[in-house]
């Protein structure tokens, strides 16, 4: 029996090879598109939900898995590990993080015979994918559940994410700025760079075009990591062979420990759009 078991969602963006090696259990978030309900990854794939949102945006909309679904994979979970610990996105973007506590309570109340942890992981996509990898190599290493935790904190307390979005007309949607900012910035076809910090996504300035957008994120991750090794992920959203480009860059101009390509998640590219381009990364310790 495994000391510890984890637990993510899929807005972590994890490759499937990474999932499958360190035998991280995935609890889907839920697509909903024209009175349909898809399991993201599962029934449908990232892909398919980009191309949903470039044709009809407003029969496009998600929700968190309920705590009956976390419920459901902690019962599973709890003859194969002595703990489990589940790692959300962060609670300031999602009530996620809620439904899994909420599961912890009735898990708890069954008395199933597992200790359970829900670790905010303060962050989203490939940066909660870096958090719960951190805790799921420490698991393979027999680490105990405080020894886990530990790992994926020191992680989450150095993550960054930094993204280009290749339109602003989606993200009026959010309501992080005005309508009319978002009609205005179509028009004038700016590129909005992002940030996620503190368990919020932040903006961290414009662009004319992509090209410049894409620089500026390399000089952002450069001031940022210095000459540290790097631990790095690109994310694209429905533009594989600009990824696998900007993967080959970074790893020509960076010191790579780790480098992997994943899609940015269609979760969160509800509000960002097809053509999102995104690093998440930290250094070494």
């Amino acid at each position: 029996m495994n000391k510890v078991t984890i637990v993510t969602d899929s807005i972590a963006c994890l490759p499937r090879e990474l999932v499958e090696q360190y035998r991280i259990r995935v609890v889907p978030v839920n697509v909903l598109f024209d009175g349909k309900v898809y399991r993201d990854s599962i029934d449908i794939s990232p892909a398919e939900i980009y191309r949903m949102l470039e044709k009809a945006p407003e029969l496009f909309t998600t929700s968190p898995p309920s705590p009956g679904q976390f419920l459901e994979v902690y019962r599973e979970l709890s003859g194969q590990a002595e703990s489990i610990l589940c790692i959300a996105i962060s609670a300031k973007l999602s009530t996620l993080y809620d439904a899994a506590q909420v599961a912890k309570g009735l898990a708890e109340q069954e008395h199933i015979g597992t200790g359970i942890e829900v670790l905010d992981s303060q962050t989203a996509a490939a940066g909660e994918g870096f958090v719960v990898l951190a805790a799921a190599r420490a698991a393979a290493e027999g680490k105990s559940l405080a020894e886990v935790i530990d790992a994926a904190e020191r992680v989450r307390e150095r993550v960054i994410v930094f993204g280009l979005l290749d339109t602003i007309r989606y993200i009026h949607r959010t309501g992080r700025i005005p309508k009319m900012a978002a009609l205005i910035g179509s028009v004038l076809n700016i590129k909005p760079i992002f940030a996620i910090s503190s368990g919020a996504v932040h903006f961290a300035g414009v662009t004319r075009t992509r090209n410049k957008g894409i620089e500026r994120l390399i000089r952002m991750m450069r001031k940022k990591a210095g000459t540290n090794p790097l631990h790095v992920a690109v994310m694209h959203g429905s533009v594989p062979e600009e990824a696998e480009r900007l993967k080959e860059r970074v790893s020509s101009q960076f010191d790579c420990a780790e480098i992997w390509l994943t899609e940015f998640t269609p979760i969160m590219g509800y509000a960002a759009g097809a053509g999102v381009l995104a690093f998440a990364f930290y250094t070494e310790s």
